[in-house]
């Protein structure tokens, strides 16, 4: 042992990383840096004694003093060896602790001036118990930790000085430097053999739940091996009966499809529940069939793709109006969609319902949006449909169970955010299978459709992200609460020039591509198409005259097929040797001034249409005749027209007992169509003054209107197709309550230009400008005896 000195004496220092000797260590050592090999060398040249303390940070290539601990060992150089790679290997014995008192100021190499602290035992009773306790841990730590061998533990055994005893043994275990440090800073012995112990019981708990972890997972894997197995065994057995792999081949590959596709957790855990079920059921099991179909259909949803929209307002104002002519305000509110999401980024899918007569471009309509903006398009039909199934689905436990047309429809598209068609959403109907309307309040609900529940699926699916287009004829048929959802954009007719434009832009290049004819094989000019639309169509759309468009080209096919003709020209007097004679008069306005004919407006499903409305006087009893399938709510407005006429009898020249002499008859003509409706009521009673008093009316005029008591005319709907009617029938002054100014603005300009709108308040204005002086003569005001 190395004499102790109070005062300290000099020690070439040499820095270990990531390494502790203690005092009776002995231990090779691998030295490369240029300071220590020079600190080792001094060692060599004087007493062969150097000091080894640890670095606290093992990274540190060049350690300043803050970086190298105080207490270390002095340690004998055994032996030193050159190695061809340039490090020195060194054997060095430990032989007691020293704390470095201060630094040397060598530049070559380091060195220090250090005290040596060497230890003083007195055996005691306590000494004896802390070591027994400690090689009894350490016993339990060799167990456990398997790292250490139990030779080791024999040798440890043989030690008798305890502060030797727990440096040997702290030496053995795997902890920090730090750890080991603390051990070799504790310089009385029974402190060093507690701290010791604390360590042993520390790393004993830590190795106890490694073992148990260890042991978890190797029950998993034998669990997960011992399955694989089974199942290998099992496809083996079913490959020898020729089962094709029964249940368990089936489960395999639906796990592989749920895997490749991102679905949402309860989504999943639902699959998989379905999954376990299939995989235990036997192969002669009606129900399989059933929880694998529930599975597909689980696994073809899309719950997580979606088409990323093309928000080029320009590039869809582009698509919009080369499919479509006209349309503004539809075509209008798409833009005003696109142009929010752009600033949006997330908004809820609108509900649009296009209303209009048939023909109008509704359907097609609602495809060119979806082009518009780069969506998939899926359509469904509701004409018909009278079972609340056909929306919501069936529910799993029916025989030939299937979901509802909505989740169909997703399936169909394939992603979250389609523009999703609902065509003829006014031909539903309910019946004792429940309302379909009903069911369809959830969906077109952009608050609750996030959640939309299948009875099929079983699973809340988001149809937050569909763009919901809707088309219907009328608005009346639509349940109140429905109607509330959705956002009305009403499609009137087209006038003439409209109608002619779409034949010459769009009906006639799709007809010639359908019929296989060149453009130059069939040459149709705007005259001719005109007098199509005049005289072989009376319609609000353009789909009866896209059919006579049709025939032509099948007509012109015939002719080039047999070799009659090389190209066919149509002139617009040839049309009629191709389509027959004319089915319509064009402008079917009286040809001359009537008396007791009078021309209403109407408004039906297909558009507007023109009423005639005829009134003659008979001698009789005072009958009221009304004929022509009138509704209760015309009948009535007859009513009010009739005593409007009586309370002005004397006014208009006429006996005040006229009507207890004469029966009055009201014919309205095509009496096989039900008429409904106040807005003939100015026009009934026009026809009755006419009559009655034997003047005019004249031949230009038609009229719409409601008809009070008192003769004030009040407002009607549907003045836009009243009044494309009006114009194609060929009048030139339509009559209109006053109330209904407004509306003009929607008419087109080329009906306004065409025909004079009169607004009326008053039933007095109505007889000014709708009866006339008959040029023939006779007395205007002649009256009835």
């Amino acid at each position: 042992m190395i004499p102790s000195k109070t005062k300290g004496r000099r020690f070439p220092l040499l820095p270990l990383r990531g390494l502790l000797v203690y005092p009776s260590m002995v231990l090779h050592l691998d030295v490369g840096r240029e300071r220590s090999v020079r600190a080792l060398e001094k060692a060599m040249v004087e007493d062969n004694l150097i000091l080894l303390c640890s670095q606290s940070e093992v990274d540190i290539e060049e350690p300043s003093q803050e970086d190298i601990f105080r207490i270390g060992t002095v340690a004998n150089v055994r032996q030193m060896l050159k190695l061809p790679n340039g490090t020195i290997r060194v054997l060095v014995e430990g032989l007691e602790r020293a704390e470095i008192i201060n630094y040397t100021d060598n530049e070559d190499y380091y060195e220090v001036v250090a005290r040596e602290l060497p230890e003083h035992v007195d055996a005691d009773q306590e000494s004896d118990a802390l070591m027994r306790t400690v090689l009894s841990q350490f016993e339990h730590y060799i167990t456990l930790s398997k790292k250490v061998t139990p030779e080791t533990l024999a040798a440890v055994s043989d030690i008798e000085e305890p502060g030797r005893l727990a440096d040997v043994i702290t030496s053995h275990l795997s902890l920090k430097i730090k750890d080991k440090q603390e051990i070799l800073e504790t310089i009385d012995v029974n402190k060093r053999l507690e701290r010791l112990l604390d360590i042993l019981n520390n790393e004993r708990e830590v190795l106890e739940l490694e073992r148990k972890i260890n042991q978890r997972v190797k029950k998993q894997m034998e669990k997960t091996q011992k399955e694989y197995y089974l199942r290998e065994q099992m496809k083996a057995i079913q490959k020898e009966l020729g089962d094709k792999e029964g249940r368990a081949g089936e489960a395999e590959e639906l796990r592989a499809q749920m895997l490749e596709k991102n679905l949402p957790e309860k989504v999943q855990e639902k699959i998989e529940k379905e999954i376990d079920r299939l995989e235990k059921m036997p192969s002669s099991s009606a129900e399989g069939g059933v929880i694998r179909n529930y599975v597909d259909m689980l696994l073809s949803l899309p719950w997580s793709e979606s088409t990323e929209d093309d928000l080029d307002i320009a590039k869809a104002e582009k698509v919009l109006d080369s499919d479509h002519y006209g349309l503004e305000k539809p075509k209008e509110r798409v833009l005003e969609y696109l142009a929010v999401q752009q600033l949006v980024k997330k908004l809820k899918g609108p509900i649009l319902c296009l209303v209009g007569p048939p023909g109008v471009g509704k359907t097609s309509l609602a495809r060119s949006i979806a082009r518009s903006l780069n969506r998939k398009f899926v359509r469904i039909s509701l004409g018909g449909v009278r079972d609340e199934a056909e929306i919501r689905g069936h529910r799993r436990t029916y025989v030939g169970a299937m979901p509802g047309r909505i989740i169909q429809g997703m399936k169909t598209a394939g992603t979250l955010n389609p523009v999703f068609l609902l065509d003829e959403i006014d031909k539903m109907a309910a019946d004792f299978r429940g309302d379909p309307a009903a069911a369809l309040l959830e969906v077109l609900d952009p608050e609750q459709n996030n959640t939309f529940s299948d009875h099929f699926v079983e699973l809340p699916f988001d149809l937050s992200n569909v763009m919901f287009v809707t088309t219907a004829n009328t608005v009346h048929n639509i349940p109140r609460p429905l109607l509330d959802r959705m956002e009305m954009l009403f499609i009137p007719g087209y006038t003439e020039l409209e109608k002619l434009e779409i034949a010459a832009r769009y009906l006639l290049p799709k007809q010639l591509e359908n019929h296989g004819l060149e453009e130059d094989k069939l040459v149709i000019g705007n005259d001719t198409l005109l007098r199509i639309v005049r005289e072989y169509t009376r319609e609000s759309g353009v789909r009866n005259l896209e059919q006579q468009i049709a025939a032509l080209c099948r007509k012109a096919a015939k002719q080039i097929v047999a070799g009659e003709k090389q190209q066919v020209t149509i002139l617009p007097d040839e049309v009629k040797d191709y389509l027959g004679v004319a089915k319509y008069r064009y402008g079917v306005a009286e040809l001359e001034d009537q008396i007791g004919t009078v021309t209403g407006l109407a408004w039906t499903e297909v558009g507007g249409d023109t009423l005639l409305i005829e009134v003659t006087v008979v001698p009789g009893s005072g009958k009221l005749i009304l004929t022509g399938q009138l509704g209760d709510v015309m009948k009535e407005s007859a009513q009010a027209a009739f005593s409007y006429t009586r309370s002005k009898a004397e006014e208009l020249g006429l006996q005040p007992d006229f009507y207890e002499k004469n029966d009055i008859h009201i014919h309205i003509p095509e009496g096989a169509i039900p008429k409904d409706g106040p807005s003939a009521g100015i026009t009934i009673a026009t026809a009755l003054i006419s009559a009655l008093t034997k003047r005019y009316v004249s031949k230009d005029v038609a009229m719409t209107g409601e008809i009070t008591l008192r003769g004030r005319v009040l407002p009607i709907g549907g003045l836009k197709e009243k009044s494309l009617a009006a114009h194609r029938a060929g009048y030139k002054k339509i009559l209109l309550p006053k109330d209904n100014e407004r509306d003009l603005k929607d008419i087109p300009d080329s009906v306004r230009s065409d025909v004079e709108f009169v607004p009326v308040s008053h039933m007095d204005q109505v007889l000014q400008h709708a009866l006339v002086e008959h040029h023939a003569g006779g007395d205007m005001s002649a009256s009835l005896h």
